[in-house]
């Protein structure tokens, strides 16, 4: 117990410094919210219906492909998971605080575009708010999940960042939130799926929490466990 409250102490310490969470998690997706908001909505004026999960997609997706991971490399690569083994603490604890560290600024974040989405450009708000949160904290976790394997797996800074821009870009470009998937070829729009974004969009769109749009983000989520459980084993054998 004293080794979980001194990671979440230190985790704490490391969010209040940390400039990279601040501009990943809200001030450029807050900057894409109000720049792009106000495009589309003028642009394409059906999208009101959509645009507060066109927003969440992106947010999320900054959040966990480009803000989790250096900060797992940053305890993972560096001499604070030496101290997290003197101390007796558990290796996987640095990722579950900063996964939960991260969760709740991106729970936070998208909260804030719910709000002002409607007020801003007359954005339409979910039919069933509480089942909107439930597939939004699914879509989160899940993003989280594989953000955490770029940052156990990939060692380098410079690596990361081009690795991490190779799965942030697509998850935008092809998820169908900047303009209907179908109107992407076939092969764009088959890689669009590969990735958690486009079901998570559809996850969250009015009567769109279903096991259709799920059970990918599931099968995602336990195949990320696994990887996650091992990577952290290797770390722990060093």
């Amino acid at each position: 117990m004293n080794g979980f409250l001194y990671g979440i102490m230190l985790q704490w310490k490391l969010d209040i410094r940390s400039k990279s969470l601040l501009v990943t998690c809200y001030i450029v997706p807050f900057f894409f919210f109000l720049f792009m908001g106000g495009i589309f909505t003028s642009v394409m004026p059906g999208m009101r219906s959509t645009l507060i999960q066109s927003m969440i997609v992106m947010s999320v997706s900054m959040g966990a492909f480009i803000g989790l991971p250096p900060s797992l490399i940053e305890t993972y690569g560096s001499d604070i998971n030496k101290i997290y083994k003197a101390n007796g603490i558990p290796v996987y604890l640095g990722l579950v605080t900063m996964f939960l560290s991260t969760f709740v600024h991106l729970m936070i974040s998208c909260a804030m575009i719910v709000l002002l989405a409607p007020r801003l450009f007359e954005a339409v708000l979910p039919e069933q708010l509480l089942v909107f949160f439930f597939a939004l904290a699914i879509y989160i976790i899940v993003s989280l999940s594989i953000g955490s394997i770029l940052g156990l797996i990939i060692k380098n800074q410079a690596k990361l960042t081009m690795i991490a821009q190779l799965v942030f870009l697509p998850s935008i470009m092809l998820s169908g939130i900047m303009f209907p998937i179908d109107l992407l070829p076939r092969f764009l729009e088959i890689t669009g799926r590969i990735f958690p974004a486009s079901w998570g969009y559809q996850l969250m769109l009015d009567n769109g929490f279903c096991l259709e749009n799920l059970w990918y983000l599931i099968l995602v989520f336990f195949v990320a466990v696994i990887i996650c459980g091992i990577l952290l084993k290797k770390q722990k054998s060093k």
